[in-house]
């Protein structure tokens, strides 16, 4: 599907069903045309009417490119990347900006483009930019649909922190590895932003950038904020599961300091055991009438003390 809107220099905006009928508008300022899940006779046009880069129109087609900008002469060419709020997947969002247009080309339908679209829209005939404001807008909307991803994590983490018992907390600790995931899967589009919004901040190859350089700022100190919350989150994680393995070797060691305690006491009796199991016929106490209780009364007497002694050791402490 293709949609075209055409601003004119009276500041009146129309919206167009084919790029033939722009032709048609008198006294046109700028125009931008959307790509939203083009079919193959539409992605010809980036060529056939556009005449875009080979190179440019390539990495349209060519799914999941990282995000850049790259200049040909007078058309500037950006690779964007949305994200599913709840998937996390990433998905390509192409931008050409040339002298008097903006062309956006996306694979899949995108709420973010949508609403950048609107606002240009409803926008009062005296507030209608340029075009790089439109790409500024398609920009700064989808950054700001990286917010309510990260923020969802972000609860996800304060629960599993603030969950309570221990027992809760191990069963949460796959959780905690998949919240790792996501925020690598988070980091690997935010920071790439990051870095293309600062290419951009910094580039003198857009010379209309010094109208607009503080709207772009502010997408790049969202993206700076972006990156240091996933940062903040990772080291969150990072904690929880080396608490986890303090907890696990402690839980350990409390368990093997049991079964040491339990082996120690039954070692003496397991030797007086030994010593009266063997069979010789020259053994004295065998001939005692009370030698049985005798030796039950001094295994029970040896254990309650070996007990007493661990206990105030602080062995079960």
């Amino acid at each position: 599907m293709i949609r075209i809107v055409a601003v004119t220099n009276d500041h009146h905006i129309k919206q167009l069903n084919k790029l033939e009928d722009l032709n048609q508008i008198a006294h046109l300022k700028w125009y931008w045309v959307d790509f939203c899940e083009p079919t193959g006779e539409e992605a010809r046009l980036l060529d056939d009417y556009f005449h875009f880069h080979p190179l440019a129109i390539e990495d349209c087609l060519l799914y999941l490119q990282r995000p850049k900008m790259d200049h040909y002469d007078d058309v500037h060419f950006f690779v964007l990347h949305a994200i599913h709020e709840q998937t996390l997947e990433a998905s390509e969002v192409d931008v050409f900006v040339g002298p008097n247009f903006l062309v956006t080309y996306h694979q899949l339908p995108l709420h973010e483009v949508d609403r950048a679209w609107d606002k240009i829209i409803r926008k009062p005939h005296t507030e209608a930019h340029g075009n790089l404001h439109a790409a500024y807008t398609v920009m700064d909307e989808l950054v700001d649909q990286y917010f309510p991803a990260l923020q969802a994590i972000e609860d996800q983490l304060l629960e599993i922190e603030t969950g309570g018992t221990d027992q809760g907390f191990r069963t949460d600790l796959s959780q905690v590895f998949e919240i790792r995931n996501k925020l690598l899967r988070l980091r690997k589009t935010i920071v790439p932003m990051r870095d293309l919004l600062y290419r951009i901040l910094n580039s003198q190859r857009i010379e209309a950038l010094k109208h607009y350089h503080l709207f772009f700022t502010d997408i790049y100190d969202h993206l700076l904020k972006l990156a240091e919350m996933v940062d903040s989150n990772r080291d969150m994680t990072s904690d929880l599961r080396d608490h986890y393995m303090s907890l696990n070797a402690n839980r350990m060691n409390a368990i093997m300091k049991t079964l040491t305690v339990i082996t120690v006491i039954f070692m003496p009796l397991t030797f007086i055991a030994g010593i009266y199991g063997m069979n010789f016929s020259n053994m004295p106490e065998l001939g005692w009438h009370a030698g049985y209780y005798m030796v039950l009364v001094f295994m029970v007497l040896l254990a309650a003390g070996m007990f007493a002694w661990f206990k105030l050791k602080g062995w079960f402490e």
